[in-house]
């Protein structure tokens, strides 16, 4: 008997689960301060804002608009952060005057609907209908702030022109959506030379911040807050030039320090199926700081789990008249679907193992990093068998597929009629869509809890005094299934815009 607990623990640990049970977040480093420990203010400002991606510099915009003081603290060498890297997609609609201009008819109800049918039970619901609502607002603000969008349409489902400001996203077009809710391109992105969207998007909010007089200090890492003794936030404790400073926040402290994809210990205890990807995406900043600094001042958090899991097929559209299948040999995804939500379905549903099977009329014309070739034959039944499947599943699967597309169908998953085409030409490939394998980038979406205002929720839902959070800091529009590109970035934007009007009225 005595030996039992000390068996059961080899046991867990031979499996690699001995500690699973009991894994938390240590949060002991960024435990808050209390006021009196504070001897002096070295620096001040009205509202403090850790972070300078898209929620950040948003937060910096809106708090000088609103006549308060802002400074942003960004702990790399250069500011913009995630955003600065992303492809700079902000998800609009509703009737923006770029999709007016284009030609393309939207409603706040339609944009509401994908939304929320597509983002499943997790849904934010108060918040995206929110955003739906202000969408309008939102895309003038951007634009008011220099953000540059050109005046032209890409109808491939990833912006391919350099020129191009606009194109559908996310899966409005595949099944089910386009049958429920109106299809509209609601990706609007700036235009670069090197299709690099982010890099204008954070150019152009960063010269506005400085222009309206917020100031930036970079090399900054924040560490703590600062607590008063009734419990409202009166600052952070950060490391600047090799020395511990405080800094005093007269209206809040918004968190906006991204998620936490390179902290490797959170994704594993909190986002398991994000760890196994291959490509934790996101700047080196992306640590969990805000998130741990929040959740120590009393912060709860949401969907710690969720996350984006990108498994990026296309370009060029071909492929896609191919079939994804999983370990048993049968489809499960609308291939045409967003690649957001495709890789959702292999990480979260299929343990992270799929196929694409193409022939060589859909098959890509050269070597591409992205997928791996698992598996080349001359015909299928010896495809199946390379790749171990079960006897006769990928020739059932392909038969099937092929005999409804010869005539324009696919019952199963109903493509686009563009992406359907029989599987006749060899040699049959197998390219590999396992999040271990393919060039799979990943990124968290889970963090704190926070309200229509981008205040912070305590374990009881209430407000922590002048404490915000946004972007991949907190919990907001996007979930898993990442729904469509730029619903990140919409997201980052719209709600560090509230957290600093809300810190300006209070």
């Amino acid at each position: 008997m005595n030996d039992e607990p000390n068996g059961r623990r080899q046991f867990l640990k031979s499996l690699g689960l001995a500690a699973a049970g009991a894994a938390t977040l240590n949060v002991d480093a960024a435990a808050p301060m209390g006021r009196g420990d504070v001897r002096r203010w070295d620096l001040e400002t009205d509202l403090l804002i850790v972070g300078s991606g898209v929620a950040g510099v948003s937060a910096a915009i809106e708090a000088r608009r609103s006549g308060i003081a802002a400074l942003m603290l960004e702990r790399q060498h250069l500011p913009g952060g995630s955003s600065g890297i992303s492809g700079g997609v902000c998800y609009l609609g509703g009737g923006t005057p770029l999709q007016k201009a284009l030609g393309f008819d939207d409603s706040v109800e339609a944009m509401l609907g994908y939304m929320l049918a597509a983002s499943g039970p997790y849904a934010s619901t108060d918040k995206i209908q929110l955003y739906c609502e202000q969408s309008l607002e939102h895309f003038d603000w951007l634009v008011a702030n220099g953000v540059r969008y050109a005046q032209k349409y890409s109808d491939e489902k990833e912006i391919s022109i350099p020129d191009g400001s606009l194109y559908h996203c996310g899966s409005e077009r595949a099944w089910p959506f386009r049958e429920r809710f109106k299809p509209a391109p609601r990706g609007h992105v700036p235009p670069s030379e090197h299709l690099t969207g982010g890099r204008e998007l954070m150019r152009a909010l960063l010269a506005a911040a400085d222009a309206l007089g917020a100031r930036l200090i970079v090399n900054a890492e924040a560490q703590r807050l600062i607590v008063e003794t009734d419990g409202r936030i009166a600052g952070a404790r950060i490391h600047l030039d090799g020395k511990v400073r405080h800094v005093r926040a007269r209206r809040g402290v918004v968190l906006a320090a991204g998620g936490f994809i390179h902290d490797a210990e959170m994704v594993k205890t909190y986002a398991p199926e994000l760890a196994a990807c291959s490509t934790p995406w996101g700047r080196a900043g992306d640590l969990g700081i805000g998130i741990r600094m929040g959740i120590a001042a009393g912060g709860a958090t949401l969907r710690m789990h969720h996350g984006f899991v990108i498994t990026p097929m296309y370009p060029p559209e071909t492929i896609l008249r191919g079939i994804a299948v999983n370990a048993a040999g049968q489809r499960f995804t609308p291939e045409d679907g967003y690649y957001g939500m495709v890789g959702h379905d292999i990480a979260y549903r299929q343990n992270g193992r799929a196929w694409m099977i193409v022939d060589a009329d859909s098959a890509y014309g050269w070597n591409d990093f992205r997928l791996p070739v698992a598996a080349e034959a001359a015909d299928i039944a010896t495809l199946e068998k390379t790749l171990a499947l079960p006897d006769g599943a990928l020739l059932q699967t392909v038969d099937y597929y092929n005999r409804h597309a010869e005539h324009g169908r696919d019952p199963l998953f109903h493509k686009e009629a563009k992406f359907i085409a029989p599987l006749k030409t060899a040699p049959f490939k197998a390219y590999d869509l396992s999040t271990q394998h393919a060039f799979t980038p990943a990124h968290t979406f889970g963090g704190l809890h926070t309200d229509l205002d981008a205040r912070v929720l305590d374990a009881w839902n209430e407000p922590i005094p002048g404490l915000y959070a946004a972007g991949r800091s907190s919990a907001g529009l996007p979930v898993a299934p990442y729904i469509a590109s730029g619903v990140s970035i919409g997201d980052g934007s719209f709600f560090g815009r509230r957290a600093a009007r809300h810190a300006a009225r209070a």
